[in-house]
């Protein structure tokens, strides 16, 4: 199976800083793929420079086969983005929306868009500047799929919606994710959205891609193990897939990629009172991967954890 996103060495800089640096990213057609990352780690000015609103200092994209910087119209046209904010023209209706949007589409789905209005039970006649940030988001995805993409596109689609409509939006989504052989990447701050669509994560950290997997192989690659010790604890040992190690009081925790017997061995030769082994959700898993060291709190900078047990220390 061929790729719909295929980028080599993709690098953006800003400011004499590389924002995306040498990007290697292939995303399968067929598959949801969700890109994550911290703010800032360079999510949106990837997503940007495959849809060509950003050039690239270095480096190539395709999408769908075609370099982005040569992409032709019937390209462009199996290809949907529903960007950050959902901007539309506030003083439209949904109607008049729908009309404009029509007018800019070689194959337009009308009857798929009158579901999904009819489904969120948005009237036609609507202002847009009167809709709710989520109504604002159900309309712009019947307009990002009323073409039929092949490729979507989706920038923080659930940004600021609240729980109800957030979890209403993604089950509509998921729906029409799997009409046959459509391609979602889909960028996202909530981690439980994108543990219930993606079947393949990326991680962005500075812009660098740091993970590429199928989301549960991620999941249940990381291990977090919580060591309890009768006094001070001692560095966890230096070893392969060692991400993070940090003291809380009596406790050593200890964050993982890659967990096996060889890891447990080294943590049981520190002879702890009490060792547990923690599973992690995509959430926890990924705070714990990107979080980097942890520093000791500065009011507590001073304090022995033999003296109080709730200290934060810094990382060993």
């Amino acid at each position: 199976m061929s790729d719909a996103i295929v980028t080599h060495r993709l690098t953006k800089y800003y400011d004499g800083r590389p924002v995306v640096h040498g990007l290697d990213l292939r995303v399968p057609r067929g598959s949801v793929y969700g890109l994550l990352g911290r703010n800032g780690s360079g999510k949106s000015t990837t997503i940007k420079m495959l849809l060509g609103m950003v050039h690239p200092d270095l480096g190539t994209a395709t999408l769908l086969g075609e370099d982005v910087a040569r992409l032709r119209p019937e390209t462009r046209a199996r290809i949907a983005y529903l960007a950050e904010g959902h901007p539309l023209y506030r003083w439209m209706t949904v109607g008049e929306t729908v009309r404009f949007a029509r007018a800019f589409s070689p194959t337009w789905n009308d009857t798929l868009v009158e579901q999904i209005l009819d489904h969120f039970e948005l009237s036609r006649r609507a202002k847009i500047r009167r809709l709710s940030n989520g109504q604002r988001a159900q309309v712009s995805l019947a307009l990002a799929v009323a073409p039929e993409p092949e490729l979507l596109i989706l920038d923080d689609p659930t940004l600021g919606l609240d729980t109800v409509v957030r979890r209403d939006f993604l089950e509509s989504l998921i729906q029409i994710i799997q009409r046959r052989g459509r391609t979602i990447l889909f960028s996202s701050h909530i981690l439980g959205d994108v543990e219930r669509v993606a079947d393949r994560i990326g991680i962005l950290a500075d812009g660098v891609l740091r993970v590429d997997c199928p989301t549960d192989h991620f999941k249940d690659s990381i291990r977090k193990l919580v060591l309890e010790f009768a006094g001070a604890p001692p560095a966890f040992p230096e070893c392969a897939g060692l991400v993070n190690n940090h003291r809380v009081g009596r406790r050593l925790e200890v964050v993982l990629v890659g967990y096996c017997d060889a890891h447990r061995r080294m943590a049981e030769s520190l002879q702890p009172k009490s060792l547990e082994v923690i599973e992690l959700n995509l959430e926890d898993a990924f705070i714990e991967y990107t979080r980097g060291p942890r520093r000791a709190l500065p009011i507590l900078a001073g304090e022995s954890s033999d003296d109080k047990s709730d200290a934060v220390q810094g990382a060993a």
